[in-house]
């Protein structure tokens, strides 16, 4: 790395002082939302006996990850929101893109995990505890920590080998390739395919493998009791809204060519706070067995 910038300034999302104070105001209640739903969310399932199949077992895992990927963008960006000075150093930067690799990709095979676990629940039924096994299980959860750790390593690598010679303005909220490229004094078109080819390929090939599995779902709910089809559809629904959010404007920011837009933080804003805070909504509000476990526990120690 050939590189004379040692910090980044960060823009935020807006210069306007007063749009700061509401920024500072509404993400710092986001946040505390998403680290509270989670919570619960993971306290609930490690302590509860009848919360002890794998879908929740995977939920656990995802209230974990979405927990770390919020943490490593929402901090910042509420900090930010008051501070004159809104810099990051070169190093705190490479952490923040290799973090929010990692625990974004995560999320993403946890999500895959759960559709998997859903698909083997309502396709077969009299096998499900045969193959969704706890050993089996705790090997799948490793094989994505793994594959995380593989993602988050080749966009670090990308990073680290992109030389900075000023200016060092991100416009943006938080360190990312796509930003970082437009500061980068050397051209970035193999880069871009090398980004594309790693982060936009796992957001698009994960987003078909997912809606292909609800859409097996669906199908082989025809055969089920109306009660059954009612279930499986709670289920299955809240899972594809939280695909369909995170996903969404995951492959709008890493399938096209490298260009940046005005619009990319909001679009970020999406899959970095949104979907975390979301997802503790989704897998409550619509699970009559989450909840009452929930209620049993706390009312309990209250």
């Amino acid at each position: 790395m050939n590189s004379s910038v040692t910090e980044f300034i960060l823009l935020g999302l807006t210069q306007d002082p007063g749009k700061q104070k509401a920024v500072f105001g509404v993400f710092l209640i986001f946040y505390l939302a998403t680290l509270l739903g989670n919570f619960l969310i993971v306290v609930t399932i490690k302590t509860s006996r009848t919360l002890g199949t794998p879908m929740y077992f995977f939920l656990f895992y995802l209230s974990f990850a979405d927990t770390c990927f919020s943490t490593t963008t929402a901090p910042r960006l509420i900090v930010d929101a008051l501070s004159h000075k809104k810099t990051i150093s070169y190093n705190e930067c490479m952490i923040q893109v290799f973090t929010f690799h990692l625990f974004g990709c995560m999320e993403i095979l946890v999500l895959i995990l759960m559709a998997f676990d859903r698909y083997v629940a309502i396709c077969k039924p009299l096998k499900y505890t045969t193959i969704m096994s706890w050993h089996f299980c705790s090997v799948l959860v490793i094989l994505a920590w793994v594959g995380s750790c593989i993602h988050s390593s080749a966009q670090i690598f990308l990073a680290l080998r992109l030389p900075f010679c000023g200016p060092n303005v991100i416009d943006h909220y938080f360190c990312d390739l796509q930003p970082l490229l437009k500061l980068a004094c050397m051209d970035t078109y193999v880069t871009n395919l090398l980004l594309v080819s790693n982060s936009g390929t796992i957001c698009t090939v994960s987003f078909i493998i997912l809606l292909t599995s609800y859409v097996v779902i669906l199908y082989s709910l025809r055969n089920h009791s109306a009660e059954g089809r009612r279930k499986a559809l709670s289920t299955c629904t809240s899972h594809f809204i939280v695909v369909v959010l995170f996903f969404g404007p995951c492959i709008f920011i890493y399938t096209r060519p490298p260009a940046t837009f005005p619009i990319d933080k909001m679009v970020a804003v999406f899959y970095t706070i949104g979907t975390p805070l979301l997802n503790p909504l989704m897998y409550t509000l619509r699970n009559m067995e989450v909840k009452k476990a929930m209620k049993k526990l706390w009312c309990s120690k209250v």
